[in-house]
């Protein structure tokens, strides 16, 4: 039987209730890492709206793996509570929660968009920034933090801090943990040869630029239980053809390592590592040819994210066998009811919720 929208996924022994997953998008509202109201509105809105999958925006796994002072953290236990009860209650709604652990390496230390994105000194609050190699990215104007080539110390307490924030992530209460290998942030940066210039054990060949992702995707493995799903996000390419970069061919051969190393979803977004990259017109699923290539290379279920707007549009994705997962961003903030809508365009038998229902408020 062809899979549809709204047929639940099973991936390990956890159930997806369906295929409609809410993308991690920074909210950019927490105070010294820690979940605020913002987070559980926003976050359990979206499971009340019915999305299969509840994921957070970026969690880093150390203060200095924030993108700004307003990022989420998972650096301690107390991280850790602030987030339990928005766990809680995106599986009291029926939705699975996930959170994307993260550090964002030379592209941490800068403002909150509303603020201009601008980068943060030191002088001014910011912090040392870390990187496989010492350059920092390169922002039009502002005084950048430094950026620290990390040392093979550095590499092995990365490793740890994600084994580290996955711990506290499943104490917490999340169901699946996604690492975040994307959108010019650290792992990323390892991966392309835009940003790795590195000449020992993590740079120069593919199986030395992919080695820490790998490494931290098996860290994660080790302490996620059997019965719970890991994901790894990638972008499938820099949009930077005029160099040596991080592409597609490379993505398709890197997810088969990462399922081997217990990645149970490759959830495939594009670009982020420089600004010079040329992004295509971002039109209806323009990312999704992206995760059918990976989807082609690898036995591990996949995420197509990537201008999904539409409830047909997102069926056909899973019904196409494109992708296992659609995977909703912006959409997702236009209207935090998606997913009931979808299934109500789709004639899927899906409820609403008790209190929306007809009768409820009469």
């Amino acid at each position: 039987m062809t899979a549809s929208l709204f047929t639940p996924l099973t991936l390990r022994e956890t159930e997806l209730p369906n295929r409609v997953m809410l993308s991690p998008m920074c909210q950019y509202s927490a105070e010294d890492g820690l979940a605020t109201d913002w987070h559980l509105v926003h976050l359990g809105s979206r499971a009340v709206g019915g999305a299969g999958v509840v994921m957070t925006e970026a969690t880093a796994v150390s203060p200095e793996g924030r993108i700004s002072p307003g990022d989420l953290g998972i650096w301690s236990d107390d991280h850790a509570d602030a987030l339990r009860d928005i766990a809680a209650f995106v599986r009291e709604r029926g939705s699975v929660p996930a959170i994307q652990l993260a550090h964002a390496g030379r592209k941490a230390s800068k403002s909150r968009p509303w603020e201009g994105s601008a980068p943060i000194s030191e002088d001014d609050g910011g912090w040392e920034t870390l990187a496989p190699s010492p350059e920092p990215y390169p922002y039009d104007g502002g005084e950048t933090a430094a950026t620290r080539e990390m040392s093979a110390d550095d590499v092995d307490q990365f490793v740890e801090d994600f084994r580290a924030a996955a711990e506290r992530a499943l104490d917490a209460g999340f169901e699946i943990a996604e690492v975040h290998a994307a959108h010019g942030y650290l792992l990323h940066e390892f991966l392309s040869p835009v940003t790795n210039r590195r000449e020992d054990d993590y740079g120069g060949s593919f199986e030395n630029r992919t080695r820490l992702v790998r490494e931290v995707t098996a860290a994660v493995r080790e302490v996620w239980p059997d019965d719970k799903p890991v994901f790894v996000r990638i972008s499938a390419t820099d949009w930077l053809d005029d160099r040596e970069s991080w592409d597609l061919d490379q993505s398709a051969r890197l997810a088969p390592l990462l399922a081997e190393a217990g990645a149970d979803l490759i959830d495939v977004s594009a670009g982020g590592i420089h600004p010079d990259q040329e992004v295509p017109e971002a039109g209806p699923g323009y990312q999704v040819p992206y995760a059918e290539r990976v989807n082609e290379a690898t036995d591990a279920a996949v995420g197509a994210v990537g201008g999904i707007t539409e409830a047909e549009q997102a069926d056909q994705i899973v019904r196409n066998g494109s992708a296992d997962v659609a995977v909703v961003g912006r959409e997702f903030l236009r209207n935090p009811y998606f997913g009931l809508e979808a299934a109500h365009e789709l004639g899927e038998d899906v409820e609403w919720p008790a209190q929306y229902r007809r009768g409820t408020f009469d």
